[in-house]
């Protein structure tokens, strides 16, 4: 069976990939790479699934909001 999950990346700010799955509770992983975050999220999502069933949501997008402070 295949599953597949909408996927968060962000770039931190020492320059780290880092990446989350909404559906999945506390699934996220980080690498200097996007090729070596790939692999890490994916081995992730496995282990992720070992320990809990995935929420069903549906991924809309992002909205970028300003604020002034």
């Amino acid at each position: 069976m295949t599953l597949e999950f909408s996927v968060v990346i962000e770039k931190d700010e020492e320059g780290y990939f880092v990446a989350s799955v909404p559906a999945l509770r506390g699934c996220h992983t980080q690498a200097k790479s996007l090729d070596v975050l790939m692999k890490r999220i994916r081995e992730a999502i496995e282990l992720c699934l070992e320990v809990q069933e995935p929420v069903t949501s549906e991924f809309i997008g992002i909205q970028r909001v300003s604020v002034t402070v």
